[in-house]
């Protein structure tokens, strides 16, 4: 059985990608495989970088480390879809737990009241935790306002299902350092497994069906070579292959394998094997607009870069240890707003935000749209698998996105209106849609969106009946054998929330969906 991910180089030792909070400008394009959008209509024409780990535990390495798992809903959802009630979030509650290993903040300060610790998993791989600095005067505001405004409560924990409110941010961080896939799943015992060979600086540019195979689809081969080309290689597993190449890699894979939409592989010259329209297709991102305020800095103090580094290099505490910002305010679009009149509600239940801002005035920041109409696509350049693909994100091409950012923008400005933010607050700094024309505030959005970097799809699951989607509810390629794809593209919306748990929750079942077969 091969696992087919392939990667530029090792995460061992690179203290870029160890250290959460890097002094300085943090220099990751050796581990990043700088993919580029394609100019954005829904953003006046602008590309955007779409980053993606080029290196063992892949965007995990590099990802801003949030740990969100999503809500009932969502994965309540995933079951729906797929046909398989597997995928709901009470049958996986025990993936949710298993991977998980809850540790203290860096420093071992007592965090009791921002989290709920029978939500959690103990024994698991990766790490998770809170910030190492306690609350600062903006986290103890966030109480008041609660008390003055009963729509936006503080939740004990985001990751319980239900996290509409005011919550406390869990990263992927434990004992000072990054907690990623590579680190947590690939650690020197299991690197000297004898049955376990990592391949870096290869690529796989196809899979291919077994020779020996008498099923015309039994894609249990795959072809690599090495990164700046030459001879290729082919490699059989005796039952199947894993597919791990994520919502970039996999459909890109896919393509140059033949297998994807027949009209579009002809006119590139790839032989279709296997016609799966969807492949590539679906491809969902998490929009963000800027908003910023006006403020009073409290007075604070502030630790100096050289005094953070020692803190770091001595005991792994200190702000080095920790990303900006502690809470996080997600909130749902009013049931009531005209906005549904005209838009299907795109989110998936009752317990899934429409809304994510960090919460940090002091700085300019962005309000995340998590329930998107947006689609977009990943597509071949060419039939050489050494080209980048053509990403296209699809960004603010669906009409309601627009316009639930506008709804979004409005209630952020509501939660910082009330008393609790006298002193520190003065006023909105903008964007906003009810002081702006229609026309301004569009461009201003448009011309400033950026993504959370979440795009997931490209492989979606469905029904197993379904005529649809890319992989069934067991993650097996329709209409093949020999092949599971086991990663976010696989998801068949973005969820609302930050991706990574939901991918790593995924894995876990897929584990013992692949035992349970052999």
């Amino acid at each position: 059985m091969f696992h087919s991910r392939t990667y530029c180089t090792s995460n061992v030792g690179v203290l870029e990608l160890i250290m959460p909070n890097w002094p300085g400008q943090r220099n990751l394009s050796k581990y990043d495989w700088s993919y580029l959008s394609t100019p954005q209509a829904g953003l006046n024409g602008r590309t955007l970088a779409v980053p993606r780990g080029h290196v063992l535990g892949g965007s995990s390495s590099i990802n801003g480390m949030v740990y969100t798992r999503g809500s009932v809903d969502d994965f309540d959802n995933w079951g729906r879809v797929t046909g398989d009630p597997g995928w709901s979030w009470k049958a996986l509650w025990p993936y949710i737990k298993r991977h998980e290993k809850w540790v203290q903040p860096a420093g071992g300060r007592d965090p009791s009241g921002q989290f709920d610790p029978r939500v959690h998993g103990y024994r698991g791989k990766v790490s998770v935790s809170l910030a190492w600095s306690g609350p600062t005067d903006h986290d103890n505001r966030t109480a008041k306002n609660a008390e003055l405004q009963k729509e936006f409560p503080v939740i004990l924990d985001q990751n319980a299902g239900r996290p509409i409110g005011i919550t406390w941010k869990q990263s992927t961080i434990g004992n000072g350092e990054r907690s990623s896939a590579a680190t947590a799943y690939l650690g020197p015992d299991v690197r000297e497994r004898p049955n376990l060979t990592i391949l870096v600086n290869t690529y796989i540019t196809r899979v291919l069906p077994a020779k020996a195979s008498s099923r015309r689809h039994d894609f249990r081969s795959i072809e690599i070579a090495p990164r700046r080309g030459g001879s290729t290689r082919v490699l059989t597993a005796a039952n199947e292959i894993i597919l791990s190449g994520g919502v970039i890699g996999t459909p890109q894979i896919l393509l140059n394998s033949g297998i994807g939409s027949e009209a579009e592989l002809e006119h590139l010259g790839i032989p279709p094997l296997l016609n799966v329209p969807d492949v590539g297709q679906g491809l969902t991102e998490h929009v963000a607009a800027n908003v910023a305020w006006m403020v009073i800095p409290p007075n604070t103090t502030i630790i100096d870069q050289s005094t953070a580094l020692a803190m770091w290099q001595e005991n792994r505490t200190g702000p080095l240890t920790e990303v900006p910002t502690h809470q996080l305010l997600w909130s749902r679009i009013p049931p009531d707003s005209p906005i549904f009149k005209e838009f299907e509600d795109p989110s998936t239940g009752p317990t899934s935000p429409h809304i994510e801002m960090p919460l940090d005035p002091l700085q300019d920041g962005y309000i995340c749209l998590l329930t998107p109409h947006s689609r977009g696509s990943v597509k071949l350049r060419s039939k050489n698998p050494f080209d980048n693909p053509i990403i296209d994100l699809g960004l603010l091409s669906h009409p309601f996105d627009m316009a639930a950012i506008k709804e979004g923008i409005r209630i952020v400005k509501k939660f910082y209106s009330s008393a609790a933010w006298d002193g520190l607050i003065t006023g909105f700094r903008g964007p906003d849609p009810d002081n702006l024309s229609e026309k301004d505030f569009e461009k201003i959005v448009r011309d400033n969106a950026i993504t959370f970097v979440h795009p997931v799809g490209t492989a979606s699951m469905s029904s197993k009946n379904s005529k649809r989607g890319v992989v069934d509810h067991e993650l097996k390629l329709k209409g093949a054998t020999g092949i599971r794809i086991v990663d976010a593209s696989v998801f068949p919306y973005v969820l609302a929330a930050h991706t990574q748990a939901a991918v790593y929750i995924l894995a876990e079942r897929a584990a013992d969906l692949i035992r349970d077969a052999w």
